[in-house]
């Protein structure tokens, strides 16, 4: 029966040879590395060819000595809705919601389970209005790397999504077979002509108040099972992207069997023909048979197990940023190393001794949006310039999409200062582009209050027939950064109106 059983022989000997081949698929901790490793994955992750897929492990918050876990917390509010002491059913670390759930279905009518979807959806909007609530560190680091345009998540959250859209416009995607929707969503055909965009996959669904995602093992088997049998609703181009880049799965904490049907899932050949790379960011205790089987058939995937997901994404954002000259962080990575002349799409126009910070900060925001620095006409300078540098000035105000003067009151005593040249021109072309809709002069109220009336030296021109936009200390509210999302976006689509240099009607 052994021989038979176990091709190498002996029980002890099938037991050594698994141990050597884990010993054979256990990777170096990613800490020890080196930098080969992270400037091979950097230089990816910046041509674009990098999916990070990102799990439940990611949203944890609180103290590093006692942490506070998403699914644990929600796991713990479902139960006390159905008047259960948590403290009475086992919850094991990151599988608490489905236990907790399994939990119920036993003790619930059929005719009731239905109702866990919207108790689980009431349970997290109670989580996540806590005080000592806090968007998980991990998650605001992954956001803030602008070269993931495309990125999936596992869980139903909308968290990550939030931190996202701090810095760009972004299309959610959903894989529901459930959802009422007639229309499936996927990407755009046109994802790669808008660089200011980025696009979220949820594999599960997104929580709602009906069964419109996953919250038990048996449902996620219906979800990968509609994506195996190609079924309802499932996102064929987001797929497909999924098929031909590499992959960066950070804490999904999937069990053996979703492991490995997702990695073929998103191989076009059998993994043993696998071209392209996956790394598995996974605490792996107690999965030697994945660790084995990964190692014989699916060589191009590393398994990154000596480093938790957290600290994993800490290192990654860390390298970045040094990578991108601090940029994703505020106040750094301010200096431009020079627009491009021809493709301008803010001239960012203010008072250098009065309104600096500000416009520093306005600048930062553009940068976390997706606008690169070459897009951004931005002088630093804390000096008039010299008559060559204002020849380019008033060429980038010709060549410009929008322009953004500052207003303060502080910059309002002055009589007479270089930017009041910057706005002179500005009018000038105006003339020729008329204020209609997408009005070249996006005037900006940085100073507390919002009051465009009060300004002695600001053109009345603007005043009457321009909406003022306010960024109180160069922080845009909640509707310039809209206004400001959409004038990327429509910049970046192929039907973009030209902007006309001065003297050439429109």
């Amino acid at each position: 029966m052994d021989g038979i059983n176990n091709p190498v022989g002996t029980k002890k000997e099938a037991a050594a040879a698994i141990n050597n081949s884990t010993e054979k698929a256990t990777t170096l901790p990613v800490s020890v590395r080196g930098d080969q490793f992270w400037n091979r994955l950097l230089k990816s992750i910046a041509e674009g060819i990098v999916i990070p897929v990102i799990g439940v492990r990611l949203f944890t918050w609180g103290e590093p000595d006692n942490p506070k876990t998403l699914q644990r917390e929600v796991a713990m509010k479902l139960l006390e809705i159905h008047q259960v002491d948590p403290s009475s059913v086992i919850l094991s670390p990151n599988r608490e919601l489905h236990q907790a759930v399994s939990y119920l279905k036993e003790k619930l009518p059929d005719k009731e389970f239905q109702n866990l979807y919207g108790d689980v959806s009431d349970a997290f909007d109670e989580v996540v209005s806590r005080p000592d609530f806090h968007v998980p560190h991990a998650i605001t680091r992954l956001a803030a790397i602008s070269d993931f345009r495309l990125l999936v998540t596992t869980a139903p959250y909308p968290i990550f999504a939030d931190a996202l859209r701090e810095r760009c416009a972004l299309n959610e995607i959903i894989h529901s077979p459930y959802a009422p929707s007639v229309k499936a969503t996927d990407l755009s055909s046109e994802w790669e002509s808008r660089p200011g965009e980025s696009n979220l996959l949820y594999l599960f669904g997104k929580i709602g108040s009906t069964m419109v995602y996953a919250i038990h093992d048996e449902d996620i088997l219906e979800y990968a099972h509609n994506l195996l049998c190609h079924g309802k609703k499932v996102p064929d181009r987001f797929i497909a992207e999924l098929q031909q880049k590499n992959l960066l799965l950070i804490g999904c904490n999937f069990p053996d069997w979703l492991s490995r049907f997702f990695i073929r899932l998103t191989n076009t050949e059998r993994l043993s023909d696998k071209k392209t790379n996956a790394w598995v960011v996974e605490e792996m205790e107690g999965q030697t048979d994945l660790i084995v089987f990964l190692q014989s058939y699916s060589n191009k995937t590393e398994i990154l197990s000596n480093l938790s997901p957290q600290s994993f994404v800490e290192e990654l954002h860390s390298r970045w940023t040094e990578r991108h000259g601090g940029a994703s962080d505020p106040g750094k990575g301010i200096m431009p190393k020079g627009p491009d002349p021809n493709g301008v799409i803010f001239f960012i126009s203010y008072s250098r001794a009065t309104d600096l910070p500000a416009a520093e900060k306005l600048y930062q925001t553009l940068l976390n949006l997706g606008v690169t620095e070459r897009e951004i006409w931005f002088d630093q300078d804390c000096i008039e310039p010299g008559v060559e540098f204002q020849k380019l000035i008033f060429k980038g105000i010709r060549v410009c999409r929008y322009f953004l003067p500052l207003i303060s009151s502080a910059a309002d005593q002055f009589k007479e200062k270089f930017f009041y040249s910057e706005w002179r021109a500005a009018i000038e072309r105006s003339k020729f582009q008329g204020f209609g809709e997408n009005v070249l002069v996006m005037p900006v109220i940085v100073d507390e209050d919002y009051k465009p009336d009060s300004y002695r030296n600001v053109p009345r021109e603007w005043i009457e027939r321009i909406d003022f936009a306010h960024a109180p200390d160069g922080v845009p509210d909640a509707r310039l950064r809209k206004a400001l999302i959409e004038r990327i976006r429509e910049f970046r689509s192929p039907k973009k109106p030209t902007a006309k240099p001065t003297g050439e009607a429109g």
